[in-house]
């Protein structure tokens, strides 16, 4: 496609002309904090716990459930949010501590794990970096050496009125991860297991025994390890060096004679496999042909009973198909046609069930399911401000790229333009390894389709949900193989008559604003313009940067990103910048510790230099990701003017 002064003039004008055809995008529903972000039922049911995100931190709120009435609430401080949380006895939470330097638009968790009474009494930092100065938190008892330490729950021990099991990582290079006996009252921890294997995570038995760890040494090959009890030596039974799969355990069965594992294969996506024990036996019991099994548990348990297959129509299986696990989600499935209905929490005894209904077009919402009465009650939503009749569908496509191999993501057009070609923004996902789009209320893509543009969404090789090739069919593909899968479905769409050939732009924060500056620069002709958000841009930059920390993750860099630092230079669009001939905007928050905002300086300078006409906007006071609603209003109202002006779509309402 060659477009001369007089191509660049008209689509101007076309642009112009169409700018006026959508009405200003009101952005209230898709920048202000959500109400509520996740709710959980004490094991009694007396009451709920709620986190409320109030911009640059988080609050969680407890409402005594027969009278609505609040009975405790704590605010964390500024910049910190909660990662989950979990009610660790009948009146006892326990939440995860994060911070916003984390993935795009959600806050990393810190290590740190907090615990306060359902009246907001006894409120206490019970392990983290924040309590190394006082002995609560931080010492063991066998031991008394001071340690820094992350921890994270594995099993809130029902049967132990005060103590949970947590994994317990020192903050070191290379670290060993341990289980931990936690008192949630005084922080008081004993080590319970240890494990010859680094960054494990591990899984216990219905009585709260250690009995699996996987991790991982430096070479970031996964060991998986097992005991039959506690006492007795790991016994390795997958190593990723020789078997050439990965093997998780995700529980075990309802008498803990089966341990259920997800194994890897050599094509296509990851199954569901039993192993009995006793027999050393393994049957395959659940694997879709194109995505990999999120697990179902049995409500308020540790027991897997099926998995959900998040593909072009999300669909549950389960194990047993005449179990009453199976008829419960069929239920729900036909009392809630057109969401995925995931349990949220339950009761002990599991008369009480919280419900979480999403979609494509519903941020979430929440009911309540009295078992006994077989009846569900609307509870709040996530996101009030949200009309779902509003929103635009989402619709999964396939397409083959350009060596066979087949790709899969999502087409958003907006309401009522059903057939025509349309202005279209595709929108690479971030990560990028092991991140997926999937059918889901998503801000960007809903803000898009209400300015007037088709979204298009592809996971391209490299991404999670495809099994473990199409995941390692991306290693060392930054620039290259995952770029072509992405100009591979832009030429789609516009062969399909989705889109119009002469107002497509790129758009992606993170690996996603790499891949959109990537795709202007290697393919200057198909292009309008590209936003890059927090994104990296200078691979080579990148390589040092993580060569400064552990030595996995250096040797994740080496094998994913490459280590020829020539090679890389010649993938970063840093180095590129001349090729690049489409206007830029480029957006960084200058706290980012994921993607520093060096990034996009040495970006725009380049541009600069390359005399590309580029904008930008940098906040001072974000990370990887916007976190405050003035400042995601402020990103949202340049990037939708900045598109308008390339692919005349609607501006922002005032």
């Amino acid at each position: 496609m060659v477009r001369n002064g007089l191509q660049w003039m008209l689509a101007l004008v076309l642009a112009i002309a169409c700018a006026g055809a959508y009405a200003q995008v009101d952005l209230a529903p898709f920048v202000e904090d959500d109400g509520f972000r996740d709710i959980k039922i004490s094991p009694t049911g007396e009451y709920f716990a709620a986190t409320m995100p109030h911009g640059d931190t988080t609050a969680i709120g407890v409402i005594r459930w027969t009278d609505r009435s609040i009975v405790g609430s704590y605010r964390l401080p500024r910049n910190t949010h909660i990662a989950d949380f979990w009610w660790a006895k009948d009146d006892r939470l326990v939440f995860a501590l994060a911070e916003r330097f984390g993935a795009r638009d959600y806050p990393n968790p810190t290590g740190e794990l907090y615990a306060m009474n359902a009246d907001g009494s006894r409120a206490q930092l019970l392990v983290g970096w924040r309590v190394r100065g006082t002995p609560t938190g931080t010492r063991i008892p066998a031991g008394g050496k001071a340690e820094l330490v992350q921890a994270w729950p594995i099993d809130l021990l029902a049967g132990d009125a005060r103590n949970i099991l947590v994994s317990v990582t020192p903050f070191t290079r290379d670290p060993l991860t341990r289980v931990d006996r936690l008192d949630v009252y005084t922080g008081r921890r004993t080590t319970e297991a240890t494990v010859p294997v680094g960054r494990a995570t591990f899984t216990t038995d219905h009585a709260g025994e250690v009995r699996f760890a996987v991790g991982a040494r430096s070479d970031n090959l996964s060991q998986l390890y097992y005991r039959a009890r506690r006492g007795e030596d790991w016994r390795l039974i997958n190593d990723e060096r020789q078997s050439g799969r990965q093997e998780s355990p995700i529980g075990f069965s309802e008498d803990d004679r089966i341990a259920y594992l997800r194994v890897s294969q050599p094509t296509g996506p990851d199954a569901i496999v039993a192993w009995d024990i006793a027999s050393d036996t393994r049957r395959e019991v659940l694997r879709d042909a194109v995505v990999d099994p999120e697990v179902i548990y049995r409500p308020g348990t540790q027991t897997p009973v099926g998995a959900r297959f998040l593909g072009a129509t999300p669909r549950q299986v389960f194990f047993d198909d005449t179990s009453a696990d199976a008829r419960l989600g069929r239920m729900f499935e036909q009392a809630f046609p057109g969401q995925v209905v995931r349990i949220a929490s339950a009761t002990r005894d599991a008369s009480t069930k919280l419900l979480l209904a999403t979609s494509d077009v519903d941020p979430g919402t929440f009911y309540t399911y009295d078992a006994v009465n077989k009846h569900a009650d609307f509870a709040l939503a996530r996101r009030a401000g949200v009309d779902t009749t509003q929103m635009a569908p989402m619709r999964a496509v396939s397409l083959p790229a350009r060596d066979g191999l087949v790709l899969h993501g999502y087409l958003t057009r907006p309401s009522g333009h059903d057939n025509d070609p349309l202005p279209l923004v595709v929108l690479p996902h971030g990560g990028p390894f092991g991140i997926f789009d999937d059918w889901a209320f998503d801000p960007d893509v809903q803000v898009l389709a209400q300015a007037g543009y088709a979204v298009l969404q592809i996971n391209y090789r490299g991404s999670g949900n495809y099994g473990r090739s199409f995941r390692q069919a991306g290693a060392r593909g930054w620039g290259t193989t995952m770029q072509d899968d992405l100009t591979d479905a832009t030429r789609w769409a516009i062969a399909q008559g989705i889109a119009d050939a002469e107002r497509v732009c790129l758009y992606g924060g993170s690996y996603g604003g790499y891949a959109s500056l990537m795709g202007v620069a290697r393919e200057p002709e198909l292009y309008r313009c590209a936003v890059g958000y927090v994104g990296v841009y200078d691979l080579p930059l990148m390589r040092t940067e993580n060569r400064r920390s552990a030595a996995w993750a250096s040797t994740w860099t080496d094998e994913w990103v490459g280590d020829d630092t020539a090679q890389l230079a010649a993938r970063s669009p840093t180095r590129l910048a001349t090729q690049i001939r489409v206007p830029v905007l480029l957006v960084a928050g200058g706290q980012d510790e994921v993607a520093p905002v060096e990034h996009t300086r040495r970006m725009e300078r380049a541009l600069r230099a390359a005399d590309v006409p580029v904008e930008t906007l940098y906040v001072a006071n974000e990370g990887h990701g916007f976190y405050k609603p003035e400042n995601k209003r402020a990103f949202y109202t340049r990037l939708l003017a900045f598109l308008s002006t390339h692919l005349g779509g609607a501006t922002a309402k005032e």
